[in-house]
């Protein structure tokens, strides 16, 4: 089992930045290194989005937030962060972290095992 908790979520004026953190908590004895990380964001009225994602093959980004937008990990504290700069107000939204088992970074959302709650991102312009 795994259970993730985001943090870093905010109201931020257009142009910031906010760090965002998914602390997981593993139960299952396998390396968290090993699992593939994902952030996504959701609107209302819409589908979960794909954000970025790290893994063993390294890192991806959708193209709204690539030079923006950088996705790291730090795996003895089983943390994966998402560096928010220069902040848009279409980036407002709610933020989920996802852990994939499978290897391969994926952009779909069905092909995430675990989710976090979310945490709100505002972005005023």
């Amino acid at each position: 089992q795994v259970q993730l908790v985001e943090s870093g979520g905010g109201l931020v004026q257009a142009g910031g930045s906010l760090r965002l953190s998914c602390a997981a908590s593993l139960t299952n004895g396998r390396s968290f290194g090993t699992y593939t990380m994902g952030w996504f964001r959701q609107t209302p009225g819409k589908e979960r989005e794909f954000v970025s994602g790290i893994g063993l093959s390294g890192t991806r980004y959708v193209d709204s937030v690539k030079g923006r937008f950088t996705i790291s990990r730090d795996n003895a504290k089983k943390t994966v962060f998402l560096q928010m700069n220069s902040l848009k107000p279409e980036d407002t939204a709610i933020y989920f972290c996802a852990v994939r088992s499978s290897v391969g970074i994926s952009t779909t959302s069905n092909s995430y095992d675990y989710w976090g709650q979310g945490t709100q991102v505002t972005v005023s312009s």
